[in-house]
């Protein structure tokens, strides 16, 4: 049994594929593509993860969790990828990116002759045309957000979960003749060019779900729009709202859809079945012909939230790869196992408690009370400080302690003053006022329960009535406003500064709780046009300061990761700090049972 701890230097946190680069200091498998395109040696690999899968569209705010982003990852080409190292590599076997003008900013997209969708659907302009209308939130003019986060005046199309804010730099599209290209021209630089455009749903399917003949009705139906105005808004478009609806909530399913349009691959893997609440299995994609052929016959994934369960079932052999919620009775199991590879390392990721801007915690006054309960030292300590006893309180929203712009970021945003709990200054911001929490939380993640139950019995003292809303369906509930605060995670890819305005840009689909801030939100914009990294920190920490003083949620820690992976699979050599884990290469897996 091997045991590789590594510490990653990490960048900004945020959500989804987004956020600066890092590297670790532990070498990783970089395979390139003609390595990974052998033929398949055929075997099974089982794999366990926390979270349910319920969603084949991992784009929108609802199915961005990492169960669907991993799921899709596995089924799905693109332009690039994130390798070990967290480098952005090309897949030239699916597409090319050109830039072709860094006076405007302009980048070429072309799928290669040939790329198909698994129902052998020719994958080109239409499917990038539809990927653009996502990302770029171009005919969006929804404004003023109720409670829910539901605009109330103007139209709101797709619920796109990154930010709009790079792709609404451009107008629609230029279509190449070869019907396989878009030229994309930006009005101002933007940071994040390289990775904030891809391959998405396929045009053909959203098309009829939406009502349309195909995806070139769909193109059709897109290219003479104006660009939409929160400050002139106009009567929703019918037809273009059917075809957002469908894309937001079409692809969502708990079990394997009757129409196998709704899980067509474009990658290594197809979904082939899915249990609600069990399992997911994919099998090798016999259509896909691109440089990361897959070497395994077929992947199951198991849902096991319980960290103890998941250990119980790779030392049964019943699984083969596992990335639990990590404690320390977890990691002294899995050191007392043989035949099992243990990687430990620094997540991009951290957990927090955000509050709703809405109902009970409207009033800032009482979002400041019980930000002054919250017992993070005592988070840190029931959770990470076992995995790792260096391990401190996290004091910023954009920042981890490894980064550069870290310390000056916690010296000025506010954080002190919720560095241990001040029960008698929530008691005085109350003045008398037994406010009722609800707090939402996964009940089958062993950490969020043990950091709802101490926050619980802190706020209790100072007079709030907390309602317990663990739910196994934690995910589909964000933002729905059945509840007024929540405990969950943020993971990112390790590239870019867009998942800043992803999550706390005004309107924003991932900005589950109603902030706003317009001083903060020409911060964002100013940021996504900053290509001096010096610049990008100096704007981000005055982005924290104004997250902090609005009495937004508080950061608890900086996730520990550990992976397990049973000895006869290989192509998993190291810990990947990224919301992909151990996915980032599944091509690359393979068995050997010999």
């Amino acid at each position: 049994m091997k045991i590789r701890r590594i510490s990653a230097a990490t960048a900004v946190l945020a959500a989804g594929a987004l956020v600066l680069t890092a590297c670790s200091n532990t070498p990783t498998d970089t395979a390139s593509p003609s390595e990974s395109a052998a033929a398949t040696t055929g075997g099974n690999v089982v794999v366990a993860e926390v979270n349910e899968f319920f969603s084949f569209n991992s784009s929108t705010a609802n199915g961005n969790t990492d169960i669907n982003s991993k799921v899709s990852l596995a089924t799905n080409s693109n332009f690039y990828y994130i390798d070990g190292d967290l480098k952005v590599q090309r897949d030239e076997s699916f597409g090319t990116i050109e830039k072709v003008s860094d006076d405007p900013l302009t980048v070429k997209y072309t799928v290669n002759e040939g790329e198909t969708w698994s129902d052998g659907e020719p994958i080109d302009a239409d499917d990038l045309i539809l990927a653009w209308a996502v990302y770029s939130g171009f005919y969006d003019d929804g404004g003023n957000p109720d409670e829910e986060g539901n605009p109330t005046t103007g139209t709101s199309y797709f619920s796109y979960a990154g930010s709009t804010e790079g792709l609404g730099l451009t107008e629609f599209p230029e279509i190449g003749d070869d019907n396989r290209s878009v030229t994309l021209t930006y009005a101002e630089p933007f940071a994040d060019w390289e990775v904030a455009f891809g391959l998405d749903r396929p045009a053909h399917v959203v098309a009829k779900g939406g009502g349309l003949a195909d995806g070139q009705a769909l193109i059709d139906l897109l290219k003479d729009k104006p660009r939409g105005n929160v400050d002139a808004p106009v009567p929703t478009d019918p037809a273009l709202k059917a075809v957002a609806d469908f894309y937001n909530t079409g692809f969502d399913s708990r079990t394997l859809p009757s129409d196998p349009s709704l899980y067509l691959s474009s990658g290594p893997y197809i979904v082939s079945d899915v249990v609600e609440g069990q399992s997911v299995t994919m099998v090798a994609n016999d259509k896909y012909e691109g440089d990361f052929g897959p070497k395994l016959d077929e992947i199951t994934i198991r849902t096991i939230a319980d960290p103890s369960a998941m250990v119980q079932a790779l030392q049964n052999g019943e699984v083969d790869v596992i990335s639990p919620q990590a404690n320390a009775d977890t990691l002294a199991a899995l050191e007392g196992l043989d035949g099992v590879d243990v990687h430990k390392g620094n997540q991009l990721a951290y957990d927090h408690i955000d509050l709703n801007f809405s109902g009970v915690f409207a009033d800032q006054n009482v979002r400041e009370a019980f930000l002054k309960t919250i017992p993070r030292q005592a988070i840190l300590e029931a959770i990470i400080t076992p995995l790792d006893p260096e391990a401190k309180v996290l004091d910023s929203q954009l920042f981890v302690p490894a980064q550069d712009g870290y310390a000056d970021a916690i010296a000025n945003n506010g954080s002190a003053a919720y560095a241990e709990p001040d029960i008698a200054g929530a008691k005085e911001l109350l003045a008398g006022a037994t406010p009722t929490v609800r707090i939402l939380y996964n009940v089958n993640n062993p950490n969020r329960v043990d950091a709802f139950t101490l926050i619980q019995q802190s706020a209790t003292e100072a007079g709030f009535i907390i309602e317990d809303q663990g739910d196994a369906k934690w995910g589909s509930r964000l933002g729905d406003g059945s509840y007024d605060a929540s405990i969950y995670g943020w993971v990112n890819s390790g590239v870019g500064v867009s998942g800043v305005p992803q999550i706390f840009g005004t309107g924003a689909a991932s900005n589950f709780n109603g902030f706003t801030d317009p001083s903060a939100d020409e911060l964002m914009a100013e940021l996504i046009t900053t290509t001096d990294v010096e610049e990008q920190t100096r704007l981000q920490q005055e982005i924290d300061e104004k997250i902090f003083a609005s009495s937004y949620g508080l950061p608890f820690f900086q996730s520990i990761g550990v992976d397990a992976v049973a000895e006869r699979v290989e192509g998993i050599d190291a810990y990947n700090p990224n919301q992909n884990g151990v996915w980032w290469n599944v091509w690359n897996w393979s068995v050997n049972d010999g």
